[in-house]
């Protein structure tokens, strides 16, 4: 009998695979990165506890072309200053990807925000333009023009915070109390410029970034870099605080009530 591929992998296959995931080259990306000064109110508003507002009310957007084998991958983010535990880093309210692939580890794995979107960076000479779209909305845009080289920063390592949880199944809370997930990347750079230009918030009831308005721009770059990333669950969190805020990681909280109609198996 041909081999059943939905049957059971062996031992060895699953080790190969944890082998080859784990000698993965370095995979260098192309992105812009706008950083600006928000409304203090509107970024502390955002943050489910136990997360805190940092010193400032910082909002930084990544726009990104990842140079992955085989295919081209779009990734992006918005995400707001935070701190948890004394550490200081950055919770990720919605993270565009261009392909399905990309989005299965980092929700199922981290308990990331993503979602299948269109991420755009062109460049053509020294002018730039940078874009998040989803559902035909382009609700982050950066537009402007290279103005010179910048020093290349030291290796660092960056700190990202998730909420890993599972919608119980029958629509009351959660199946489980939900995890906070601290996801330390370690950055490296290759290229670095500055870009003088603007940053363009549009209204949208998908992605509304725009509740989040450029007070203050601090700095806009596009470069070249590559990370690695590790998690680790470092608490439980109340279900009941974070309940109020998981309508942020789905465009209708209602879909997550959306089973198939009964016999329809």
């Amino acid at each position: 009998m041909a081999r059943v591929r939905y049957g059971p992998r062996t031992e060895a296959e699953i080790a190969a695979a944890r082998t080859a995931s784990s000698k993965l080259p370095d995979i260098w990306s192309t992105g812009v990165v706008a950083l600006w000064e928000s409304d203090p109110d509107a970024v502390a508003a955002v943050l489910p506890p136990p997360l805190k507002p940092t010193s400032r009310p910082l909002v930084r957007a990544n726009i990104s072309k990842v140079d992955l084998p085989g295919y081209p991958l779009g990734a992006g983010s918005v995400a707001v200053a935070a701190e948890h535990g004394g550490i200081e880093g950055w919770y990720p309210l919605v993270m565009p990807m261009t392909h399905e692939r990309a989005l299965i580890g980092g929700r199922e794995v981290f308990g990331e925000p993503k979602k299948l979107g269109e991420v755009s960076v062109e460049r053509d000479g020294l002018v730039v333009r940078a874009s998040l779209a989803r559902h035909g909305i382009a609700f982050v845009e950066v537009r402007g023009a290279v103005g010179g080289a910048l020093p290349l920063p030291e290796p660092a390592e960056k700190v990202d915070f998730y909420f890993k949880f599972l919608p119980a199944v029958d629509g009351h809370g959660f199946d489980a109390d939900p995890v906070l997930v601290h996801c330390t990347r370690n950055e490296k750079m290759r290229k670095l410029e500055r870009i003088t230009g603007d940053v363009v918030l549009r209204e949208s009831m998908y992605d509304p970034i725009a509740d989040l308005p450029v007070r203050r721009l601090v700095g806009i770059t596009i470069g070249e870099k590559t990370t690695d990333q590790r998690g680790r669950v470092v608490e439980r969190v109340s279900a009941q605080a974070l309940l109020p805020y998981i309508h942020q990681r789905y465009d209708d909280p209602q879909q997550i009530l959306d089973g198939p109609p009964e016999g329809s198996f």
